[in-house]
């Protein structure tokens, strides 16, 4: 369970029109306060603010999308698009909005894609940007980074029940960024000679969630292997897909 899993395209069109949206609206209310002499500094920051909330969107529906089998390339093609976007809708004074996607390892394109036989996986994208206006005594020079990283971390043991019986139980933890995330599918995965299975209810599967991350997993299988190999994949609730495989202890 090696090899990226090629199904389940994203389409980041959705991505792209909620950005849009959130900055036209935020633009609107910039210009109109320019066109009347009433722009202040809150209007300003929320105008930022959009920009910066719209870059994110951009970079997490673009890791969703490579995640799950998209070229790496599909980053820079949205950036690109936000960019020219952002800056064909802004009608007054100097404005810049710039992009640089991280190229040192592990990274490439801006995207990590790491899924290891040794119970981490991460899937992550790395974006600096640089924004630059300038307009009737307003100037603003922020750079700000996007580190969107979706890690797996995994552990597995098993107890030799009869035979080949085994109980096999696997622990999982999911992260955003650090901070404990909640997933939105969980599939588990054993393998048993050359097959990898999914195990049901008549493996006496169960699946705990604990609400913080963290998920417990069981179940009984026969397994002919000495090694009890699992493999364990996520998608989180923006759509980011991770997956990692561990060889169980026994206990």
């Amino acid at each position: 369970m090696t090899k990226r899993n090629s199904s389940g395209q994203i389409l980041v069109a959705s991505v792209l029109i909620i950005a849009l949206i959130l900055l036209s609206t935020e633009l609107y209310i910039y210009e109109l306060g320019k066109i009347i002499g009433e722009t202040n500094s809150n209007v300003l920051s929320d105008f930022i603010f959009a920009i910066r909330s719209g870059s994110h969107h951009i970079v997490v529906g673009s890791l969703a999308n490579v995640s799950r089998g998209g070229a790496n390339q599909t980053l820079t093609i949205n950036l690109q698009k936000w960019v020219s976007f952002v800056e064909r809708q802004y009608q007054f004074g100097t404005f810049l909005l710039d992009f640089t996607l991280r190229e040192i390892s592990p990274y490439s394109s801006g995207i990590r894609i790491f899924w290891g036989s040794d119970g981490v996986g991460v899937s992550g994208a790395y974006v600096n940007f640089t924004l630059e206006l300038s307009d009737r005594g307003v100037n603003v020079n922020l750079p700000y980074t996007m580190n969107i990283t979706t890690t797996l971390l995994v552990q597995g043991t098993y107890t030799g029940i009869q035979g080949n019986v085994k109980q096999v139980n696997v622990t999982c933890n999911l992260s955003n960024e650090d901070k404990p995330a909640l997933a939105k599918d969980i599939i588990l995965y054993y393998k048993n000679l050359n097959n990898w299975l999914v195990p049901g209810p008549s493996n006496n599967y169960t699946l705990t969630d604990y609400g913080n991350g963290t998920y417990f997993m069981s179940f009984l299988a026969n397994i002919s292997l000495d090694n009890v190999e699992i493999s364990v994949h996520v998608s989180d609730q923006r759509e980011i897909y991770v997956k990692t495989n561990v060889t169980c202890s026994e206990i």
